[in-house]
């Protein structure tokens, strides 16, 4: 995803439900949250930020890399996709999850836009990148999964539909670990948003989906079912009756 916190925020409650069943999980943002602050300095702040996701990661026994563009240049281009493409293949995924096509910021919509590309670009020997060569393209395309819009809007204050739930009641404890983590987040969300408790905001809109599918947490996604991606979901063999 784009930002330190957007992952656990956003998707970390069903990212945990597949690592307790086994899956390997390597979480990604597209920054390290160079301009998340009103104090610090760039460099300090990339330094502590990235900590912080690390430590989060490292919660749930994930990986965690940064891609290393900076906060407000998250836009797609084709140097990014060789980035995130340089990602793909390193991992060879079988389920992405990233943000939805329209959110509240640019960052994330790059992010998304750059993720659905490189699911596809992955397996194109032809499309060459700085660290893979033709022998590491990927042999499939990857099921992609978009995660809500933050606050549950697109630019428009619309509310989007929701393909699935997954029920996070279960994972939301450690859900809330991983993002306390985040700490330098909570004065500059209090700052610049006005927001001041970004867990207990988290667990409010897990508790409003959760409302919605008929229980106390959860988490909606929409699936990227266009030409050429797989059309099944998974998801629903893998986690059974917590996809509602």
């Amino acid at each position: 995803m784009a930002h330190p916190d957007d992952i656990e925020i956003l998707c970390a409650g069903t990212l945990i439900h597949l690592k307790r069943r086994g899956w390997k999980i390597h979480l990604a943002t597209m920054t390290s949250g160079d301009c998340g602050t009103k104090t610090e300095s760039s460099d300090a702040i990339q330094r502590i930020r990235f900590a912080e996701a690390a430590r989060a990661a490292k919660l749930m026994g994930a990986t965690y890399d940064c891609v290393g563009e900076k906060d407000f240049h998250v836009i797609y281009t084709v140097e990014l996709l060789r980035k995130v493409t340089e990602l793909i293949r390193r991992y060879n995924p079988s389920l992405v999850f990233t943000h939805p096509p329209s959110d509240y910021m640019t960052d994330h919509e790059g992010c998304s836009t750059a993720v659905r590309m490189a699911c596809f670009a992955g397996g194109a020997p032809n499309f060459s990148t700085r660290a893979a060569s033709p022998a590491t393209s990927t042999d499939h395309v990857p099921h992609l999964y978009y995660a809500d819009p933050v606050e549950g809007k697109d630019i428009f204050g619309d509310v989007p539909p929701v393909g699935f739930y997954v029920d996070t009641t279960v994972t939301t404890a450690l859900k809330a670990r991983m993002l306390a983590c985040h700490a330098s987040q909570r004065m500059w969300l209090k700052v610049h948003h006005g927001l001041d408790n970004y867990i207990q905001s988290m667990k409010d809109w897990s508790a409003k989906r959760g409302n919605e599918c008929g229980t106390k947490y959860a988490e909606g996604f929409r699936q990227h079912l266009g030409q050429g991606y797989p059309q099944d979901n998974p998801l629903k063999k893998i986690l059974g009756p917590l996809v509602r």
